[in-house]
C-alpha cells in the first residue's frame, strides 16, 4: 500500500482518505463560523476575488469542486443566469448536505454531487470553469485530480485554485504561532474538536508553495498559470487556463 501523509503523520493512501472524510464529518456544523473566526472573515473576500477572476458570463456551466457550505456556488449561480449552471461537489456528504441546506435556504437548486476529484463523473470538456476553493491540500493525488479538471474543461477555459500557501517570510513567525496554538484552541472551544484544525495547520504547510503548484498544473495541461498572492501569501489564487 502507497503512503502518503495527513498533517505530519505518514499514513496508508486509503487511511488518509478515511481520516480527512472524519475531519469534515466533525467540523461540518461550525464550519463557516469558525471560518469567519479564523481568518477575521478575509475566507469572504478570497472568495469574492475569486469569483472577480473568473468572471462567470450568463449561460456558463460551472463545476465548484470541494463546494463544502456552497458558499462559492451560491456566489457563481448568480453570476451565470440566465441559461448557466454550477454544479455543487464535494466528496464529502455530510459537508455537503450542510451546503445544499444552505443554498435553498436562499431559493437555489443546484445539481449536488459526492464525488471524488480525482475520478470526476463528467464528461470531456464539460465545462466553461471549474473552482475549488480550500479542498485541494486534502486530496491524496493531486496530480490526478488536476488532471481530471484539465480534462472537464473546454478549451480556453479556466481552473481557478483557491488554497493556502507559503505566507512572506516576515509574517511566518507570527503566522505559526497562530497556526498551532490559536487555531487548535479556537477548534476547541468553538467546534469542540481541537485535533481537526491541528490537522488544518499542518495540512497547509504539507501543501505544495505557490511556484511548485503553478508547475503541476501546467504538467496537468494548463497552458497557461496565473498566480495571485493574497493576503501576503497566506492564501494563493492560480488561474489556469486549458489550452
Amino acid at each position: 500500500m502507497s503512503q502518503t501523509h495527513f498533517g505530519f503523520q505518514t499514513v496508508d493512501e486509503r487511511e488518509k482518505a478515511r481520516r480527512v472524510r472524519a475531519v469534515f464529518d466533525s467540523v461540518a456544523p461550525r464550519y463557516d463560523l469558525m471560518n469567519d473566526l479564523m481568518s477575521v472573515g478575509l475566507h469572504r473576500w478570497w472568495k469574492a476575488t475569486t469569483v472577480w477572476v473568473a468572471a462567470p458570463q450568463p449561460g456558463q456551466r460551472v463545476l465548484d469542486i470541494a463546494g463544502g457550505t456552497g458558499d462559492l456556488a451560491l456566489a457563481l449561480a448568480a453570476k451565470v443566469q440566465p441559461g448557466g449552471l454550477v454544479v455543487h461537489t464535494d466528496i464529502n456528504e455530510t459537508m455537503l448536505r450542510e451546503g445544499r441546506a444552505r443554498l435553498l435556504d436562499r431559493g437555489w437548486v443546484l445539481p449536488t454531487v459526492v464525488c471524488d476529484a480525482e475520478q470526476l463523473p463528467f464528461g470531456d470538456a464539460a465545462f466553461d470553469l471549474v473552482t475549488v476553493a480550500f479542498g485541494l491540500r486534502n486530496m491524496t493525488h493531486k496530480e490526478l485530480a488536476l488532471r481530471e479538471m484539465n480534462r472537464v474543461l473546454k478549451v480556453g477555459g479556466k481552473l481557478l485554485v483557491l488554497e493556502f500557501s507559503k505566507v512572506a517570510p516576515p509574517l511566518r513567525q507570527a503566522y505559526d504561532w497562530y497556526s498551532f496554538h490559536v487555531l487548535p484552541r479556537l477548534g476547541r472551544w468553538v467546534a469542540g474538536d481541537e485535533a481537526s484544525y491541528r490537522y488544518l495547520a499542518e495540512s497547509i504547510r504539507m501543501h505544495p508553495d505557490q511556484e511548485t503548484l503553478r508547475g503541476m498544473m501546467q504538467e496537468a495541461g494548463f497552458g497557461h498559470v496565473d498566480v495571485h498572492n493574497l493576503t501576503a501569501g497566506i492564501v494563493a489564487l492560480h488561474v489556469g487556463i486549458k489550452t
